[in-house]
């Protein structure tokens, strides 16, 4: 590091991979699942409101992700990154897999709430040790790959789960002891990072931080809005299939795959495109792409365009995670990083929990169709205000300070590539 925050000399293949695997098992942890949503229904079909606890099944864990990632982003800052991420891992492997030996709809469920309490360490703690390891184009080219290895994770989760559904519902849940696999590694490749200045007085401490308040909340904003939406996803498309061209569990996990395998080749390219591009030009493009394949979904009438739109999603989606990073962890001091992650951590988890409650409201009153078209015409508009108002946007989000002027916000496609772009401080 040049700018003497940690001390960090363990940054050889064995780190990268580490920290790449140990990414792919956070995001798309609870939709490993989604393929055997319809199933695990039917098995718990005599239930009274089956439907809502079997949904509960993908989201519970999104809800004990939102709880707990405040307090893991504080407990990283306070004791240390490893200290939080090999317990959460463990914990991930053993409730992850609850559903291959419990019965009990409310066993399962419980499992499935420790599992997001995992998610929350291991995402805080992963993203964290990237800020600290890295810096500048460094950091956001690794933070791209970061996302890629994620969305990776959900390609194999998601063709897994569904291949896996298809011998029975509780099958899928054996994906989750992939993490028990990955201890050691993690344990002999990853060193804690020795902060210098944790406990500093000076202007990077969490005490005097006096940072883009406004700027972070519009990021926690963008996180929650675009996970809401995402996540629309793997809890309609299973159902959406199959009523249109009676898709099982295979396809329709093949179907999501999708879109994790296009995010996975933008995310690998986020790193050449911050080059030339700003944050909130990026968020365009994710959301005009995203947008796109939504309304294909929607106005799709086949499997083929479904997939199509899906793809198109998908592109979109691997560029919002690691411009979400990338942004937050540039404006915030290292004292307060795992604090700032855990509240990223937390936006985006909400939106996932929120989204089971606006998408069913939406397409049992208007139809799965109308749900699709409805959030891409809400993307595109998005996208477009964010590429076309992006300087108005950012004037409005500038630090203001007593008796200090506001550097010029550094977000167009000419300034870009400079590696200290944001907000000065």
């Amino acid at each position: 590091m040049t700018n003497g925050e940690y001390d960090m000399k363990n940054d050889g293949l064995a780190t990268k991979a580490s920290l790449l695997l140990v990414s792919s098992l956070t995001v798309m942890a609870g939709t490993a699942v989604a393929p055997a949503l319809p199933s695990i229904h039917v098995h718990f079909s005599e239930i009274e409101y089956s439907g809502l606890w079997v949904q509960l099944v993908l989201t519970m864990p999104a809800l004990f992700i939102v709880l707990a990632a405040p307090l893991t982003g504080w407990f990283l800052d306070r004791s240390g990154r490893l200290r939080l991420l090999i317990p959460a891992m463990l914990l991930y492997g053993i409730s992850g897999s609850s559903g291959l030996y419990l019965n009990n709809i409310g066993a399962i469920l419980a499992g499935r709430a420790l599992l997001g309490v995992a998610v929350a360490g291991i995402m805080t703690s992963a993203t964290t040790l990237i800020a600290d390891y890295f810096e500048g184009r460094a950091r956001s080219q690794f933070m791209g790959w970061q996302a890629a290895f994620m969305n990776f994770g959900g390609v194999i989760f998601l063709t897994a789960g569904g291949s896996l559904a298809e011998l029975g519902w509780r099958w899928p849940f054996a994906i989750y002891l992939f993490a028990i696999i990955l201890v050691p590694l993690v344990i002999f490749s990853l060193n804690e990072p020795v902060s210098v200045n944790r406990k500093s007085s000076g202007k990077d401490s969490a005490d005097n931080f006096r940072g883009p308040a406004r700027l972070v909340f519009f990021i926690y904003v963008i996180a929650f809005s675009g996970m809401l939406i995402f996540y629309f996803i793997p809890l309609q498309i299973p159902f959406y299939l199959n009523e249109m061209v009676g898709a099982g569990p295979a396809a329709s996990g093949m179907s999501i795959a999708v879109v994790t395998l296009f995010a996975m080749v933008s995310s690998f390219g986020y790193g050449r495109i911050k080059n030339h591009m700003g944050f909130l030009m990026i968020f365009g493009l994710t959301f005009g792409l995203m947008g796109a394949g939504y309304l294909l979904i929607g106005l799709g009438n086949g499997y083929t365009i479904v997939l199509t739109g899906l793809a198109v999603s998908g592109l979109g989606t691997g560029l919002m995670f690691p411009n979400l990073n990338v942004w937050l962890t540039l404006e915030v001091p290292a004292v307060i990083r795992g604090r700032a992650i855990g509240g990223l951590t937390t936006a985006i988890f909400m939106g996932q929990f929120v989204s089971p409650l606006a998408s069913q409201t939406l397409s049992g009153a208007f139809g799965t169709g109308f749900l699709f078209v409805s959030a891409g015409v809400f993307l595109l508009v998005t996208g477009l205000v964010f590429t076309f108002l992006r300087k108005a946007i950012l004037a409005s989000l500038k630090p203001v300070s007593a008796g200090i002027q506001p550097a010029p916000v550094k977000d167009d496609v000419s300034l870009a590539a400079d590696t200290t772009e944001g907000f000065q401080k």
